[in-house]
C-alpha cells in the first residue's frame, strides 16, 4: 500500500475514533384508563421515532399503568428507583444530582450561539455510557421536570419539548423559523429557575429584578419583537394567498411522515424534500399539477400533524395551514400500512376542525398500500368505499389521482363568454391562466372569448378587464 494510502487510512480511523457517542435515552409512558395497550404501545413508537429523529439512541423504555401521571414525579416510587437505577441516579428528588442550572435557561442564554445538532457528552469509564436523556410521552409541568432530573441525574425532556427541537431544526423559511421560536420561547418561559452559579436578587437602595424575573422579561420583550416580525411576514404571505384565491387550489394534509411530500414531488415533478423521519417538511410549498391544465391546478404540500401537538405549535403554524382552509379540495393523505391509521386521520380532521377547515370538500387517500397484502386491501376497501387507495411511487396511481383532482372541478366550473377590448390585448394571458378558452372570435369591439372556468375566476377577469 502507497504512503498515501496509508495516510489516508489513519486520518479515516482517527475521525472515527473521536466521533462523539450518540446521545442515549430511556424512554417513560404512563398508560391512563383511558388508553388501551394498542394506543399506548403505539404513542410509545411515536415518541421513539421522534427521538430517533433528533439523533439520539433509545436503549430502554419504561412504562407504568397508573390512574393519573404522579403530580411530583411522573412515576411511581417503585418505578422511579428503578428508573434512577439504569441512569444512574439517588432514586431520591431532594438528592441535588444535578446542577441548578436549568437545560431551559442554558438553551435561552445560548440561544445566540451555533449549537452543535445534538448535545456532546462525555462517555463514562464503562464503554456503554449511563442513558443523558428521560424522555417523557407527555407533557410535564417544570417541577416534575425538575424532580426527576434530581431522582435521575439526566436531563428530562417531555414530548412536546421533543417535538419543538424537531421543528427548529427543520424550520427554513423566515415564517416557519419565526414561528418555532415563538412557539419555543413560550415553552421554555416557565421552565426557566434560577442558576446558584448567579445572583438572586440585586442587592441595595431600589433593588431591580432577580435574574429569574430579567430572562421571563427579556423572553417577553424578544416575543413582541417576533409577533411583529411574523405579522409583516403573513402580511406579504396573505398578499400571495389572495392572487391565488380564485385559482383551483388542491392542499395536502394529513399525518406526519403519510407520504404527503412524496406525492407532491409526483403530482407536480417538484424537488420537494422526502424522508423517512417525522416532520420532514415544514415550510408550506406550493407548484402547479404536472402536465399544467388550463386553468392551472396549484398544489400545496402542508406541515403534517402528530399526537399530543403542543397547543402553541398549532396555533403559531396557524397561518401555514390557511393554504388548507383556503383551498377548494383537501386531500387527506394517510399511511394506510400504519395499524394506527385511523387515529392518525382523526387527529389530522381534528387539527382542521380546530381552524376551520372542516367544511372545506375532501378526498380521502390511503397510501402507502405497496406495504399491504391484497387481503388487507380489499378490507379496507370494504371499510372506505370512498376512499381512494394508492402508492405515490405508483405513476398509474398518480396518473388516476390527477384525473381525480380535474374531475373534481371541471364539475364547478361554468362557461361564458368574455370580450377582450384590442386596447387591452396584453391582458389576454391572465385570461388563458385563469380560465380555459373554449372559442375566440372577432368583431368590432375586440376578441369575443367562450372560456370555462370556476365562477370566482371569471368574475374576477371581469372586474379586472372593466377596471384596466
Amino acid at each position: 500500500m502507497d504512503r498515501l494510502g496509508s495516510c489516508a487510512i489513519r486520518a479515516t480511523s482517527s475521525i472515527m475514533e473521536t466521533k462523539p457517542p450518540m446521545p442515549r435515552a430511556v424512554l417513560v409512558g404512563i398508560q391512563l384508563p383511558s388508553v388501551d395497550d394498542g394506543a399506548h404501545a403505539a404513542s410509545i413508537k411515536e415518541l421513539s421515532r421522534l427521538v430517533k429523529t433528533l439523533g439520539y439512541e433509545v436503549v430502554g423504555t419504561m412504562s407504568q399503568k397508573r390512574d393519573e401521571v404522579d403530580s411530583a414525579t411522573v412515576l411511581g416510587k417503585g418505578r422511579l428507583q428503578e428508573l434512577a437505577a439504569i441512569t444512574g441516579g439517588t432514586g431520591v428528588v431532594g438528592s441535588k444530582a444535578i446542577a441548578q442550572k436549568s437545560k431551559a435557561r442554558e438553551r435561552f442564554e445560548n440561544a445566540d450561539e451555533k449549537q452543535p445538532d445534538g448535545p456532546q457528552i462525555e462517555p463514562d469509564a464503562d464503554s456503554r455510557p449511563k442513558p443523558q436523556f428521560v424522555i417523557v410521552d407527555h407533557e410535564i409541568s417544570p417541577s416534575q421536570t425538575r424532580n426527576l432530573e434530581r431522582a435521575t441525574g439526566a436531563q428530562v425532556i417531555d414530548r412536546t419539548g421533543v417535538i419543538m427541537e424537531i421543528f427548529h431544526r427543520h424550520a427554513h423559511s423566515r415564517e416557519a423559523k419565526l414561528q418555532v421560536e415563538i412557539a419555543r420561547l413560550k415553552y421554555v418561559s416557565p421552565r426557566l429557575r434560577e442558576s446558584s452559579a448567579r445572583g438572586g436578587r440585586q442587592q441595595g437602595s431600589g433593588a431591580g429584578e432577580s435574574d429569574l424575573d430579567l430572562d421571563r422579561r427579556k423572553i417577553r420583550d424578544r416575543l413582541a419583537e417576533l409577533k411583529q416580525q411574523l405579522e409583516h411576514v403573513q402580511r406579504n404571505d396573505e398578499q400571495r394567498r389572495s392572487t391565488r384565491r380564485d385559482q383551483l387550489r388542491v392542499a395536502l394534509v394529513g399525518y406526519t411522515n403519510a407520504g404527503k411530500s412524496s406525492l407532491m414531488r409526483a403530482l407536480t415533478g417538484s424537488d420537494v424534500l422526502i424522508a423517512d423521519e417525522l416532520f420532514a417538511t415544514l415550510d408550506t410549498t406550493v407548484r402547479a399539477l404536472k402536465p399544467e391544465t388550463n386553468p392551472r391546478v396549484l398544489v400545496s404540500d402542508t406541515v403534517g400533524f402528530i399526537r399530543k401537538l403542543p397547543h402553541d405549535l398549532v396555533a403559531s403554524f396557524r397561518s401555514t395551514l390557511a393554504e388548507a382552509l383556503e383551498a377548494s379540495l383537501l386531500l387527506f393523505v394517510v399511511d394506510a400500512s400504519d395499524p394506527t391509521y385511523e387515529s392518525q386521520l382523526e387527529v389530522s380532521r381534528k387539527v382542521l376542525r380546530e381552524i376551520g377547515a372542516e367544511t372545506v370538500p375532501s378526498r380521502l387517500l390511503l397510501n402507502k398500500i405497496d406495504r399491504m397484502s391484497e387481503a388487507d386491501r380489499a378490507a379496507l376497501r370494504a371499510k372506505h368505499p370512498e376512499a381512494i387507495l394508492l402508492c405515490a411511487k405508483s405513476p398509474e396511481d398518480v396518473s388516476a389521482l390527477r384525473e381525480t383532482i380535474i374531475t373534481f372541478f371541471e364539475a364547478a366550473m361554468v362557461e361564458d363568454q368574455i370580450v377582450l377590448p384590442y386596447a387591452k390585448q396584453g391582458l389576454l394571458g391572465d385570461v388563458y391562466a385563469n380560465a380555459r378558452v373554449l372559442s375566440e372570435d372577432y368583431d368590432t369591439s375586440g376578441r369575443i372569448m367562450k372560456v370555462r372556468g370556476l365562477p370566482g375566476a371569471i368574475a374576477r377577469l371581469r372586474r379586472t378587464l372593466a377596471a384596466s
